[in-house]
């Protein structure tokens, strides 16, 4: 799996120098994040995304390079749906506008590691037991199956089993308004709501990563392939939420997008042994169901306008 060290080596270097950038200098100062800025930073973070496609490209190869942008482009398609979570998340706790860059950091910082142990586990399952394959592609078409038809459901912070699990063992400062994740209370450790946040964002990827980690082995098993396209699709995700967090109801035909893609993928997993679909190909599909998708909520948004001023 690590067959290029130096490559590994370098790449978790500069990741680490991107996100100490990020907080410690771009975004030092506690702030609210508007539009535009995030909208600048996104284009940012597709811009780096970009450049090491290129790089890909020019070292790998064209199949490669391929494969990471399929691979970036699934995992940034789905890493929307877990926005609407957040969205949710964030109301339901009142967490303050200032506040949402700094816990959105540390969650995906956590989510890096998540992440890692599921490629990982995932590559080496798939390696030393193929029939596990079959496994994947039909959870991942029973998933987008279920996608189709899901009912959005109001977050209900009380009755999530981790954070409920967590609060036997560290009390929880339900009026504290502070940046830290913990304080000092009767000399007692207590958890803020921010901290609150941070865990139900954690659980919230940890639950989405079973999707989208599936099905970028899709796409590829190469180690360096997979997890480099999730990590750089992760990276933006925090400007992503504060570009789209305003216009989340546009993108009403998304989910259903999102349920043809985990199809599409989980199926060219079942039939690898009978038909192994080229990942130009799988590019064009994926690219194709997310544009018509996209492009069918905008066209929805515009009628429903028409109809309103009438």
């Amino acid at each position: 799996m690590f067959s290029h060290p130096v490559e590994w080596v370098a790449f978790g270097a500069f990741v680490l120098l991107l996100l100490v950038l990020d907080l410690g200098v771009f975004n030092r100062k506690t702030h609210v994040i508007h539009f535009r800025e995030a909208l600048l930073w996104s284009l940012f973070w597709i811009s780096i995304s970009m450049l090491f496609n290129g790089w890909v490209y020019l070292d790998r190869g064209p199949e490669d390079a391929v494969a990471f942008f399929t691979g970036y482009l699934i995992e940034k398609s789905l890493s929307v749906d877990n926005l609407f979570v957040f969205v949710l998340i964030f109301k339901a706790l009142h967490t303050p506008a200032k506040y949402q860059h700094r816990v959105l950091y540390w969650g995906i910082v956590g989510a890096f590691a998540m992440r890692a142990a599921f490629i990982f586990a995932g590559i080496a399952a798939i390696q030393a037991f193929h029939w596990t394959v079959y496994i994947f592609g039909a959870f991942l078409v029973v998933t987008g199956a279920k996608l189709a038809f899901q009912v959005e459901k109001e977050v209900r912070p009380e009755q999530n089993p981790v954070l409920r699990f967590a609060k036997r063992f560290i009390p929880v400062a339900e009026a504290d308004t502070s940046a830290h994740f913990f304080v000092r209370l009767n000399r007692s450790l207590h958890a803020t709501p921010l901290f609150v946040a941070l865990l139900l964002l954690e659980t919230t990827d940890l639950i989405f990563a079973t999707d989208s980690i599936p099905a970028i082995l899709a796409i590829s098993t190469d180690p360096y392939i997979v997890f480099t396209s999730n990590v750089f699709a992760i990276l933006g995700l925090r400007s992503l939420y504060f570009a789209l967090a305003g216009i989340m109801d546009m993108f009403h035909y998304l989910k259903y997008g999102l349920s043809l893609i985990l199809m599409f993928v989980g199926m060219k997993m079942l039939l690898v042994d009978v038909y192994k679909v080229p990942v130009s190909l799988a590019l064009g599909v994926v690219a194709g169901i997310l544009g018509t998708a996209v492009l069918a909520s905008v066209v929805r948004i515009r009628r429903q306008l028409a109809r309103d001023s009438k």
